[in-house]
């Protein structure tokens, strides 16, 4: 919401098109932004309301496009009061080629777009660079779960800095609530299900009809890449991060599966938003992006708790910190959903053959290494080999031992990952 009234009050604001996964809420908040924030909003669904898309057809002149919007809506849309939102605008390319022209000749009107599948919209209809302004949005960070399942608490965790130590007592309540955000998740409608009827059973069921309505989008909207494909990719994430090098392994998905085979079904998962690619680099050297090697990555779940769930890993073993395997990959998902609302930026990871960190990241022309940890185990040899040899200026360590730092080693607290920009 406070991207949303910042790009409202910009001077230079443009078209906005708000880009993020199925189910992370974007109807909910351009909805709430209109309703609190403006005199009035006009909502328009392009997949809900086919029809709609013939006021596209003949032209794209944004004047006759907003007599239309009027007439149909039964409002009059007024420049700096009125809200237009376009929704699922993936239905309608013409609509989405519409945003440059609202930017150029009609700058003053506020239009809002959003799409469970912008982008691979933008893919196949591509918005002039420079004509509209993007916010991406993503499910629930663990501070945004705590503030809405814990107020109190909450206030407590934004108050923690540096220079505070952090009470047993509260680090307890911290480290359980991590635990409950592994379980359920920051998809809304889970986190909201729970919070009304604290039944796990529910949360779960919640999680079984978003991956189903994930998957029925890959015959649905996969157009030339084979869906068959697609929902592979999708089903051997958790099987990939289950092994021990994470590295996305073509051959784990079948037998003799090719590169040339599935390249195209990740690209369409990354770019519905319902994975997270992390490349590896050749060298840990500024800047990162000069050395990524396209040919090696891991992928990731948007979501810790789908991710959980699609691994079948039971409630009870992550509730009561049960040792499996499988606790790793859940960390790692868990730190990187983190790390790209909050941070904003690119992560990677280096590996050497007989070594691998498991994220680096670039802090202005700093490159900082990221060890995370499950548990309390302070035993990382590949962590600080890497130390010994590279002397980074910071080192971070995730895990579930409380914030210390020693040397070039800061330890974070897994639960103060979404504020790790505060503790750098």
């Amino acid at each position: 919401m406070a991207d949303l009234i910042a790009w409202k009050n910009s001077r230079t604001r443009k078209p906005l098109l708000l880009k993020g996964a199925r189910q992370v809420g974007k109807t909910w908040i351009l909805k709430e932004f209109g309703r609190t924030q403006y005199d009035s909003y006009v909502y328009l669904n392009f997949d809900k309301q086919a029809n709609l898309s013939s006021i596209f057809e003949d032209d794209i002149d944004p004047e006759r496009i907003l007599s239309r919007l009027s007439l149909l809506s039964h409002k009059k849309i007024s420049p700096e009061n009125t809200l237009i939102i376009f929704d699922e605008i993936q239905a309608c390319p013409k609509a989405l080629n519409s945003i440059k022209y609202f930017k150029e000749e009609k700058p003053e009107y506020h239009v809002a777009a959003a799409g469970s599948l912008m982008g691979l919209a933008l893919d196949s209809t591509p918005v002039p660079v420079g004509a509209a302004d993007i916010i991406h949005m993503y499910p629930m960070t663990f501070s945004e779960f705590l503030e809405a399942k814990n107020g109190d608490l909450y206030e407590y965790y934004s108050s923690i800095s540096k220079k505070q130590i952090v009470e047993k007592i509260f680090h307890d309540k911290l480290t359980d609530e991590y635990l409950n955000y592994v379980i359920i998740g920051g998809m809304p409608e889970c986190v909201s299900s729970f919070l009304e009827f604290s039944d796990l059973s529910e949360v779960d069921r919640l999680m079984d009809d978003i991956i189903e309505l994930y998957e029925n989008d890959f015959a649905k909207y996969s157009g030339r890449i084979s869906a068959e494909r697609i929902l592979q990719v999708f089903r051997s994430i958790p099987s990939q991060l289950a092994k021990p090098n994470e590295k996305f392994i073509y051959g784990a998905i079948r037998k003799g599966a090719r590169s040339v085979q599935f390249e195209g079904a990740i690209e369409w998962l990354v770019s519905a938003g319902l994975i997270n690619r992390v490349y590896n680099v050749s060298e840990p050297g500024y800047p990162l992006r000069a050395y990524a090697n396209k040919e090696a990555f891991k992928l990731f779940l948007l979501d810790t708790g789908l991710l959980r769930h699609m691994a079948g890993v039971d409630n009870a073993a992550v509730a009561l910190k049960s040792p499996f395997q499988f606790k790793g990959p859940l960390a790692e998902n868990y730190i990187l959903q983190q790390m790209l609302p909050s941070l904003a930026i690119e992560p990677f990871y280096y590996s050497t053959p007989s070594s691998e960190i498991d994220f680096m990241i670039q802090h202005d022309a700093e490159i900082i290494p990221i060890e995370v940890k499950s548990g309390e185990d302070r035993e990382a040899p590949s962590f600080k080999k890497y130390i010994q040899n590279r002397q980074p200026n910071t080192a971070i360590r995730f895990s579930m031992m409380g914030y210390k730092k020693s040397g070039e080693i800061t330890n974070i607290p897994l639960y103060l990952a979404a504020r790790m920009q505060d503790f750098i």
